[in-house]
């Protein structure tokens, strides 16, 4: 799992990059989105978030999360962590 996390100073930018992320993942807080994708989806994601953002003003950040993390993840109050349907066993 990716986790998005970004301080967007201008609407329009905010806006599209906000967009773009529903594309790839699910916003769990105003400005986090978790992502369960592959390792291809993750560069097109850098890529195109670099290509939306102004490096000057904006600040994007992005945590790879491996199974061992997630299971650490404490959500306290209203949410679940996010999960990666296409590959849930059970």
């Amino acid at each position: 799992m990716i986790l998005v996390c970004y301080d967007i100073t201008d609407n329009r930018r905010r806006y599209r990059l906000e967009r773009l992320l529903h594309g790839f993942g699910a916003r769990v807080q105003k400005s986090i989105f978790e992502c369960h994708i592959s390792p291809a989806e993750h560069r097109e994601l850098i890529e195109e978030i670099e290509a939306l953002i102004d490096k000057e003003d904006d600040n994007v950040r992005l945590y790879d999360l491996c199974g061992k993390d997630l299971q650490r993840i404490l959500v306290d109050g209203v949410g679940e962590v996010t999960q990666d349907w296409d590959y849930l066993l059970y």
